[in-house]
């Protein structure tokens, strides 16, 4: 596997950014000196129905010509209306008036691959949907919208007192956040629901309409779509046409509904015109869209033990996992098809990790936060602010004793639940089982039903002969460095390599006939074979220390260490009320805002905020499967065919600007100062991986497809000008 090559780094440096020595880096400091007031203004998450004030002033210091109402109004139309919660996880937006949706290609693989076969590999080749008849349905996807924010917090917190212990608070914030989401002012078809922010000092009600008829309408091939793979992942320059086209469908009244053929395409509030004036250095950004989770105020001994603890552990497991998986899909174009989603999945966060464990260690940020806490200690001892004296103090109790339990739960979480796929068919069977022994029959019939559906979808893509090798390397792991006192008796003093070919050999689980064949009969004929399955067997030791041992001493830990740190939170703007603070991520919707930029990653080297096509022909490398150009995009490159979306005779790829974003932000928009589409997030640089933790605006970079490039693919290598056809396209600059 090419993982991360260093010489790619060299040769990145030879044809896409140039040496920059400083007696003649004059057009970079020109723009450093024309931007470098505004660079504690960059970074943030902001809530996007709280931005009038310090946050819409701060977007126009920038460059933006919008106002917090253009942005995010419950009244009248606004961009908070094209943005669409994808399945769960990523981010879309709607550009079209007839509920087109874009987002990133990596976002809709999953949907993607499994309309793929050897046969129709739209993976490979690509898909493109010329009319509403082709495109595809996708049963098991939705896309969400948020129609209301409401602050609750003073709900939420209702009967609550400071002399109360935390599971007390808990319990009755638990109990208002129950009663306040029911009793939401909301349509039939919307739900509520309710989010706490900085660390729970104060709680959102969001009131969201979820669409579950979403259909494929076009992909760009892999060669295009994920153009340097793994390889490139989280680099910069980059060169990715990383893109896919969904369209959402409503009832006749334009509400959500199941899937029907008599289902119309939805009718937005709100969709993007798309600019094709393109991007250059300053010019302002606006991503918005749902950030998955960031860590921003965590104590320095809490980001010590995730970079030099928990980090290396999950590294070496995903590291051996994919060296494994990486030699089948090589070999076999049907483990290719079947792997390609699980495969990228995992590459995805292993290589975040080795980023972010650098990134911080080389910003030095956990000395940074020392010196911080220093500070904070003087100020709370000179004010006399009791309360939080002890707060530091506790966090180094606390993560000292949470430590083995933490490293442990990483170990079960990467090798039990997420990496050795038969050990996560036994947790599911495990489930089954705990359902029965809690709610007797009537629970273990609910439960089987879900676990049929879900081994239905896993054992689709799912080759015993690829799993085993994973499941022997991976368990050896966990037993030689997990902490010994959370490791199951049946894993000490054992050869492996025995109870691997003993489990793959005679377990029923390997298959889909077997899952099912175990399953048939009452609850107690199911349960009895179960546990006479060698593979059931292993994983129900697993499982039970888990929940009995593992999770109990964890969720003790954590909860003091929550309350510790919402505290902390309270405490820090209080001791630094002229410092910004914004709320952590935590999947809801968000505001980042910042600059087109480049930056310098290392000394002599300053990284331009442009690629473009002549980039991608000097990676390119015929059949290998990270590098491969498809011969159309040859010929268009040859013939510098770009119509209206090229720059100069050039053709645009991708670009970077200061934008905080994380996982989650994956398809973001990313909008201009007019609120027009130019670019579609999908990546971070690697040394800006850290932003989680220490977001740092000289480094950390976000990635973004230039729009151009999307529509160029669409209109110029797939010829689908239907699609072009219903986009509003302008000029803001002209």
């Amino acid at each position: 596997m090419k993982y991360i090559k260093l010489y790619f780094l060299v040769a990145f440096l030879a044809f896409s950014c140039k040496t920059v020595q400083e007696t003649n880096t004059t057009a970079a400091k020109g723009i450093e000196t024309k931007t470098q007031d505004l660079r504690g203004i960059q970074g943030g998450m902001w809530i996007p129905s709280l931005l009038e004030g310090m946050n819409e002033h701060e977007m126009q210091l920038l460059g933006s010509k919008m106002t917090a109402k253009d942005i995010y109004d419950v009244n009248n139309s606004s961009l908070k209306d094209a943005i669409v919660h994808f399945n769960g996880g990523c981010t879309s937006e709607i550009i079209s008036p007839n509920g087109l949706l874009l987002t990133n290609h990596h976002c809709g693989y999953g949907a993607i691959q499994s309309h793929s076969t050897v046969e129709n590999d739209y993976l490979k080749d690509g898909f493109w949907a010329m009319n509403h008849d082709e495109e595809l349905p996708n049963p098991s996807m939705d896309v969400t919208f948020i129609k209301r924010i409401d602050d609750v917090t003073a709900e939420v917190f209702n009967g609550i007192s400071e002399t109360m212990d935390e599971a007390s608070k808990m319990s009755i914030i638990n109990q208002n956040i129950e009663k306040v989401a029911k009793s939401a002012q909301k349509e039939d078809w919307q739900e509520a629901n309710i989010k706490s922010i900085y660390n729970g000092n104060q709680y959102l009600l969001f009131v969201t309409e979820t669409f579950n008829d979403l259909r494929l309408v076009g992909a760009p091939p892999t060669s295009i779509g994920k153009f340097g793979a793994d390889t490139d992942n989280w680099m910069w320059p980059r060169h990715t046409g990383d893109f896919s086209l969904f369209r959402i469908y409503a009832d006749a009244n334009n509400r959500p509904a199941n899937y029907s053929k008599d289902n119309v395409p939805y009718k937005p509030n709100h969709y993007l015109p798309i600019s094709l004036d393109g991007v250059e250095e300053g010019d302002f950004t606006l991503v918005f869209g749902f950030p998955g989770r960031t860590d921003e105020y965590l104590p320095a001994v809490a980001v010590d033990q995730i970079v030099n603890v928990l980090n290396p552990a999950r590294i070496e497991i995903r590291e051996n996992a994919l060296k494994i998986v990486d030699a089948f899909m090589r070999k076999d174009a049907d483990i290719k098809i079947k792997y390609a989603s699980k495969f990228a999945s995992i590459a995805n966060y292993w290589k975040k990790w080795i980023g972010e464990s650098q990134g911080i260690k080389k910003s030095n940020a956990i000395e940074k936060k020392r010196e911080l806490e220093k500070e904070f200690s003087k100020i709370v001892a000179e004010k006399d602010l009791v309360g939080y004296k002890s707060l530091l103090s506790d966090f180094e109790k606390l993560y000292k004793e949470i430590e083995s339990v933490s490293l442990a739960r990483q170990y079960w979480i990467e090798v039990a639940y997420r990496n050795v796929e038969l050990l996560g068919i036994t947790f599911r069977a495990y489930q089954l089982e705990q359902a029965y022994l809690k709610g007797g029959e009537p629970a273990f019939n609910k439960a089987k039903e879900s676990v049929l559906n879900s081994f239905k979808g896993i054992y689709k893509n799912y080759s015993p002969k690829v799993d085993k090798p994973v499941f022997e390397k991976l368990v050896t792991l966990y037993a030689e460095k997990s902490p010994k006192e959370y490791l199951p008796s049946t894993m000490k003093g054992v050869n492996f390599g025995e109870i691997t070919n003993n489990i793959y050999a005679n377990s029923k689980l390997t298959t889909l006939e077997g899952a099912e064949e175990l399953l048939i009969g009452t609850p107690e004929e199911v349960i009895k074979k179960l546990n006479e399955d060698e593979a059931y067997v292993f994983g129900k030791e697993l499982h039970t220390v888990f929940y009995t041992k593992l999770e109990p001493k964890f969720q003790e830990l954590n909860l003091q260490i929550e309350a510790v740190q919402k505290q902390y939170m309270k405490a820090l703007m209080e001791v630094f009320p002229n410092n910004r603070f914004f709320p952590d991520a935590n999947s809801t919707l968000r505001v980042t805002y910042g600059q087109v930029k480049g930056y310098q990653p290392f000394d002599g080297v300053y990284y331009y905020t442009t690629t473009y096509l002549e980039g991608v022909m000097e990676k390119y490398v015929p059949d290998d499967y990270e590098f491969d150009v498809p011969q159309k995009l040859l010929d268009l490159y040859e013939t510098k065919d770009y119509g209206q979306y090229g720059e100069n005779g050039k053709m645009p790829v991708n670009f970077i600007g200061t934008n905080h974003t994380t996982g989650g932000n994956s398809g973001s928009p990313a909008i201009d100062a007019q609120g027009n589409l130019i670019g579609l997030n999908f990546d971070r640089v690697w040394e800006g991986t850290m932003s989680d933790m220490n977001y740092d605006p000289d480094i950390s970079r976000n990635i973004m497809v230039d729009v151009r490039y999307v529509l160029f693919i669409i209109d110029k290598y797939a010829g689908a000008k239907n699609l072009i056809n219903e986009m509003t396209l302008v000029h803001p600059k002209e």
